[in-house]
């Protein structure tokens, strides 16, 4: 079979080969380009194989290129990359690999296309296009890759024991590519992952994270999570995650499984918005909801706080998974915090205050709150689906409102902490927080107007309960 080729593609390949006839080595293109091609999917990255070395075909490459691109060179790992027309190119010599119990980092020797084909992870991408004059376009498939892009499977290449064992990374990009392909683990393959599932244990928590954020990017992620789970491997990095699953009946009352209703609202969350943060929030929005579950004998099942909680966990999972810990963890642990607000003022009157309040807490984060609250109604009676999101659309309506009046969204009291210590003439101290807060809660509740006059004023009132008086009077700040 030959592989079909655009203009573009025939124009760079045609290229490739006439330097590998040069150098006189056989050349191929292997890999994810191959797949992607043959599946209809966009692919920009060229993985490029010769039975030699790869950086000397590279640099042939790049001498017959105007302007002539720069490469990247690694020599430990015997490639070079260059760029071309938005195209990034990666060259490597023909490989065999050996590896030890301890490391996925292997052993590595010059060796034949076999070899390098036997080396992949999966048949899909042992695929490999000739770029040799009197075979171009031939595919070489020993493996029945193009049957398994067919039937749409995921399969090794070689014993699933060998495979997951050399490179315990596998088993997690057996499940990525399942749910971004669309495609199935072959049995034996799916029963090798079950079997290597500790041998995760050398991988980085980098690399792990890695994964799961191309499994989050799907649309989706619910696939990839029950893979997860369903082999044992979510169970050995995200043990937090997996508590969720399970029903408790007692007295005939049963909760439902917060795991499965966890990427239920997943996969509501990626019908809403790009977002990964947002994926993440939630992925861990019930995260406390083990730890906080009691039964009540006149209420069943509760999970009173796991909001907080689940918030104060969040530190914890971003540094085990190595995720940044920025102001991406403070967004995650806010909308974490803030998940059940939402909900809460669409069962009551809502008043201003309660609005003004959830806008400042929220700030510029609302809109994203907003939808990780739609996403969390997993209802299946239609009529309550209706009321919660026509009790949350009414509670959008009132936040347009507070906010075109009051301006309280990314909005920042007018009495700060060093107004408060220059007035007074004190040092940072617990009372200054004390007096700041009074000011903004008073500000929020909608007892002083929204401007330093009367924030001025309610900050000498509290600061007048614990003996202080002002050094620097509200004329001296208005004439300065």
């Amino acid at each position: 079979m030959l592989f079909s080729l655009e203009p573009h593609e025939r124009k760079i390949f045609v290229m490739i080969g006439n330097c590998a006839s040069e150098l006189q080595v056989p050349a191929y293109v292997v890999g994810g380009y191959v797949r992607d091609r043959l599946l209809g999917r966009p692919s920009k990255d060229i993985d490029v194989v010769c039975v030699g070395e790869g950086i000397k075909l590279a640099e042939q490459v790049a001498s017959k290129l105007i302007p002539r691109p720069k490469i990247a060179v690694f020599k430990r790992f015997g490639t070079a990359m260059l760029r071309y027309e938005g195209i990034e190119l990666e060259f490597v010599g023909a490989r065999r690999e050996s590896y030890i119990p301890e490391s996925r980092k292997p052993d590595v020797e010059l060796g034949t296309l076999e070899d390098d084909q036997n080396r992949r992870d999966f048949t899909i991408n042992a695929l490999a296009v000739s770029l040799t004059k009197d075979s171009f376009g031939e595919i070489i498939d020993p493996f029945d890759g193009l049957k398994h892009l067919e039937s749409k499977t995921i399969k090794t290449p070689l014993d699933p024991g060998k495979t997951f064992s050399d490179d315990p990374l596998r088993m997690l990009r057996a499940i990525r590519f399942a749910n971004q392909l669309d495609f199935t683990i072959e049995p034996n393959t799916l029963e090798g992952i079950k079997q290597h599932k500790n041998r995760l244990s050398i991988i980085s928590k980098e690399r792990i994270t890695g994964e799961l954020e191309k499994i989050l990017q799907t649309d989706k992620p619910s696939i990839g999570f029950n893979l997860l789970f369903d082999t044992g491997l979510l169970h050995l990095f995200l043990p937090e995650l997996t508590a969720l699953q399970g029903v408790e009946d007692r007295q005939g009352r049963a909760h439902k499984d917060n795991f499965f209703h966890t990427l239920e609202v997943l996969d509501n969350v990626c019908q809403r918005s790009s977002n990964i943060w947002l994926r993440w929030a939630a992925l861990f929005h019930d995260i406390a909801k083990p730890a906080t579950k009691r039964f009540d004998k006149e209420h069943g099942w509760t999970f009173h706080g796991h909001e907080w909680k689940g918030a104060n966990m969040i530190p914890g999972i971003f540094r085990n998974l190595r995720l940044p810990l920025d102001s991406k963890l403070d967004y995650v642990k806010k909308l974490v915090l803030l998940h059940l607000r939402p909900i809460s003022l669409t069962k009551e009157e809502v008043t201003d205050s309660a609005v003004r309040r959830l806008l400042f807490d929220a700030g510029a984060d609302v809109e994203d709150l907003m939808k990780l609250c739609e996403s969390d109604i997993t209802t299946k009676n239609p009529r309550k689906m209706a009321r919660y999101l026509e009790g949350y659309e009414y509670l959008k309506e009132r936040m347009t409102e507070v906010n075109e009046a009051d301006r309280i969204r990314l909005w920042q009291p007018p009495i700060t902490g060093e107004v408060i210590m220059q007035t007074f003439d004190i040092q940072p101290s617990k009372i200054v927080g004390v007096i700041k807060t009074a000011v903004r809660e008073a500000i929020l509740d909608g007892l002083i107007p929204n401007d330093f006059e009367a924030g001025y004023d309610r900050m000498v009132v509290e600061a007048a309960k614990v003996g202080l008086t002002p050094k620097k009077l509200f004329s001296d700040w208005t004439n300065s």
